[in-house]
């Protein structure tokens, strides 16, 4: 089950199953997709076909609604 968090633009901001417990969201678009670390700040871990552009882009949606992301991760994978 991959939970949607909230969509911007083209971009789809989901979680994917629990791979791991650091507090983390991906990122989809038809150009390809991201996933950033939220904790203990906010860190590209790996993208595929995004360029600087648009990882600046969603670096700064995930830093800016980042207390959104971790309120939802913590209702989805502790509530």
């Amino acid at each position: 089950m991959s939970p949607t968090v909230f969509r911007y633009k083209s971009y789809h901001f989901l979680f994917f199953s629990r791979e791991e417990a650091r507090i983390h969201i991906h990122v989809t678009c038809p150009d390809g997709e991201a996933k950033f670390w939220l904790e203990p700040k906010v860190v590209l871990v790996k993208s595929y076909g995004l360029n600087s552009k648009q990882l600046k882009e969603i670096g700064q949606i995930v830093e800016e609604r980042k207390e959104e992301i971790t309120k939802a991760w913590e209702k989805h994978f502790k509530g």
